[in-house]
């Protein structure tokens, strides 16, 4: 069973900087794309960056330039590094990914950015 757990949610000033984990269980974590998701109060989920096995990544046009999604495939851990934090970035953050065609979410982790 395939599990994903994040970490790293908080509460930062604009401006400030937070890292988010998701550590990966239950699959080959090395060929799997993994992905951050958000949703903010009142609005839809929307995909921030993923990154494939491979390392290839992409990113919402919001997020570009200032987060940036990595991997440690030796710890089964995917990260999001969000710098330059704008009140519009707060929201519960989500990682995702795709296992023999069944998508899974973890219960996500809540980034509140406000002075």
């Amino acid at each position: 069973q395939v599990q994903l757990v994040e970490s790293g949610g908080g509460l930062v000033q604009p401006g400030g900087s937070l890292r988010l984990s998701c550590a990966a269980s239950g699959m080959i974590f090395s060929i799997n794309a993994m992905g951050w998701y958000r949703q903010a109060p009142g609005k839809e989920r929307e995909s921030v960056a993923g990154i494939t096995g491979g390392g290839d990544t992409n990113y919402a046009d919001s997020v570009k330039g200032r987060f940036t999604i990595s991997r440690d495939n030796a710890k089964n851990t995917v990260y999001l590094q969000m710098n330059s934090l704008k009140p519009e970035d707060t929201a519960v953050y989500y990682c995702n990914t795709t296992d023999y065609g069944i998508r899974y979410w973890g219960k996500g982790t809540l980034v509140t950015v406000s002075s």
